[in-house]
């Protein structure tokens, strides 16, 4: 809560309904004997005690979550029990990644998970339901940050998907400046890839693109094709994305847009399946050229001082008890 100061925003993260939230906040209020939340009609802001006990909380709910992640490991058995790996979906880096880890390093068991938002993974590795995902680090809070390692492993050109009755169509490259006037859809409204809304909000910004409202989180080719086809909008996505019916991928361009899709982990995992995922990274990003920016590329600001400060992300991976990958 004190991340989103927005109850609607916060519940959903947490998966939680908005009365729950409410009512939970309320109690730790009461015992406590703190008022931790200041309410109006339009805003939640912390009170002085509240941004006081802030610091403390978070480092008492680390300890705590890493304390539970311990006790789920049966002893001696953290390197050989399998890791859990979200993808986001079939055609991701992450898919990838791990296809090529697999080959590589067959004597160790990964779990395939795929889903589809970096903002719900990161919950989830909070929880120790996941070990290691793959995104866009800037769009997490810097709370949820703290508790993760990541390394940048690719920057990954963006496209717009449209259909294919429309004028953009016909273009092998579509520039930027001719979506202005078009609704670019961005999964607003989908809390799971929140950081995803945040991108597509820096890139419209100035620039004539209005972007969708928000819209309940669509599942399925058919649906969102559908979907997309009867409201007229434009997807923003990365080359990469699934084949979508009576629509096409055109790449952007004047300027490149380019999303840092990093390898994110848990701060306190030690398992050997780690530097297995970060080998196969770094083998394709030298095959393929995945960490060079074009000329003339474009990131948002958020995204340019997370590449830029190398202390924030990981480098190598020495192994399961490596502490901070240098």
């Amino acid at each position: 809560m004190a991340e989103e100061l927005h109850f609607t925003r916060a519940a959903a993260r947490l998966f939680v309904a908005q009365q729950t939230l409410s009512r939970d906040i309320q109690r730790l209020e009461q015992a406590w004997g703190r008022v931790l939340f200041v309410r109006d009609t339009r805003h939640v802001t912390l009170t002085a005690e509240g941004s006081r006990l802030l610091p403390t909380v978070r480092r008492v709910l680390a300890a705590h979550g890493e304390l539970s992640r311990e006790l789920r490991t049966t002893p001696g058995s953290g390197s050989d029990r399998p890791l859990v790996v979200d993808v986001a979906n079939s055609t991701s880096t992450g898919t990838r990644v791990l296809d090529l880890a697999r080959r590589d390093a067959p004597g160790l068991d990964f779990v395939l998970h795929t889903r589809s938002g970096l903002t719900r993974a990161v919950a989830e590795m909070a929880d120790g339901h996941l070990d290691v995902s793959f995104g866009r680090v800037a769009g997490i809070p810097h709370g949820p940050r703290g508790t993760l390692e990541h390394r940048l492993i690719r920057f990954d050109q963006l496209a717009v998907m449209v259909p294919t009755d429309h004028r953009l169509a016909a273009l092998p490259r579509v520039p930027l400046a001719a979506l202005a006037g078009e609704t670019l859809y961005a999964a607003a409204g989908n809390e799971d890839t929140a950081e995803w809304t945040d991108y597509a909000r820096s890139l419209c910004a100035g620039r004539a693109i209005e972007l969708a409202p928000p819209y309940p989180k669509i599942e399925g080719e058919v649906e969102f094709s559908r979907t997309m086809r009867r409201n007229r909008w434009l997807v923003l996505t990365s080359l990469s994305f699934m084949t979508v019916p009576e629509m096409v991928l055109r790449p952007l361009t004047d300027p490149v847009p380019l999303t840092a899709v990093s390898m994110v982990w848990r701060r306190s995992l030690r398992h050997p399946g780690v530097k297995a995922l970060a080998d196969a990274a770094r083998t394709l990003g030298a095959a393929e050229g995945w960490l060079e920016r074009p000329p003339g590329s474009w990131l948002p600001e958020t995204d340019l001082r997370v590449v830029e400060r190398p202390h924030d992300s990981a480098g190598a991976v020495e192994g399961p008890d490596a502490r901070r990958p240098r």
